[in-house]
């Protein structure tokens, strides 16, 4: 990730070197014409393109884990009902069935929320994930 941003920088650097040009003149308006090659959009595109699907590092909420399928979908639609606004994920790592919830970027956020949900799904902890860009309201 870090090393496709220094390309990117460095390949923009390139290309743009000499390519700035500013004029003046009598009638100066302040105006600045820039002429750039058609390769540093192709880079920018490609730069957020990749960014874009980058995941992002955060937190959840595992409520449960077990063998029992049947038993984390009823768990995971006992957490819908409860909380429809918060996301609930079903991951399966063989041999279990993991329900994970919620999208925070920070683990206070996270805890707090923990704290909430604990009241109703004691077995609860605070785990580290990638999750989904959070919605902005």
């Amino acid at each position: 990730m870090i090393k496709s941003k220094v390309i990117f920088l460095f390949a923009v650097m390139v290309t743009t070197n000499g390519l700035l040009h500013a004029q003046t003149s009598a009638k100066d308006t302040g105006k600045v014409t820039i002429i750039q090659d058609e390769k540093v959009k192709e880079l920018l595109a490609n730069h957020i393109e990749i960014n874009a699907k980058a995941p992002i590092k955060g937190y959840r909420i595992k409520i449960h884990f077990g063998a029992d399928k049947n038993k984390a979908k009823e768990i995971k639609a006992d957490f819908i009902t409860k909380y429809p606004d918060v996301p609930a994920y079903e991951k399966y790592d063989q041999p279990n069935f993991n329900i994970r919830v919620g999208d925070f970027r920070t683990k206070l956020e996270a805890y707090k929320f923990l704290k909430q949900v604990q009241a109703d799904f004691p077995a609860s902890f605070l785990v580290q994930d990638e999750i989904e860009m959070p919605k902005l309201e």
